[in-house]
């Protein structure tokens, strides 16, 4: 299970997630620059750290390393939470307690996710693209596709989230 990034190890991954792109150590550094002073060997060991961590690949470039990062923040995220979850002697107060902290975008956002995964978990057909949200199951549209409580409520979380701790994140095995 990954552990939680440290503050700057967070500003790094940060940089390399949102430029989506192969980065080096000088272009990260003159970033953070803009934030904060700090120095190249310094950026240059928390990615290197990064890169043992598993969080990181690198490639050389000249007489550079350019940095790619291994997977999403999003998969990141999911992973933490699923770690703090499964950590609970109560997984389904947790999730009580959770929800109850939610804004209503982020409960927007969890219904949306319920949306994309209980049809595939059913085995029925998710909606494709452009197609109204109950078409695929026979729902109305303007109806939640499926409630909390009903039969798929029971599937196990993990299964539910294509668990990125399954072993293709980093730290996996570890």
């Amino acid at each position: 299970m990954p552990r939680q990034l440290g503050d700057l190890e967070d500003a790094v991954m940060t940089r390399v997630w949102q430029w989506n792109r192969p980065v080096t150590v000088r272009e990260v550094l003159e970033d953070l620059q803009q934030e904060r002073s700090i120095a190249y060997t310094t950026v240059m060991t928390v990615m290197d750290n990064l890169h043992q961590k598993g969080w990181v690949r690198r490639e050389v470039d000249g007489r550079a390393y350019r940095y790619t990062a291994v997977s999403t923040r999003a998969a990141y995220s999911a992973a933490l939470m699923n770690e703090a979850w499964s950590r609970s002697d109560n997984p389904a107060a947790a999730l009580v307690a959770f929800f109850g902290m939610m804004s209503a975008e982020q409960r927007e956002a969890l219904q949306d996710a319920m949306r994309i995964v209980l049809p595939n978990l059913s085995g029925a057909p998710g909606p494709t693209p452009g197609e109204p949200a109950g078409a695929a199951t026979g729902e109305p549209a303007d109806e939640p596709a499926d409630e909390p409580g009903d039969e798929t409520a029971d599937e196990p979380a993990g299964e539910a989230a294509g668990d990125p701790a399954d072993g293709a994140g980093p730290g996996a095995g570890r």
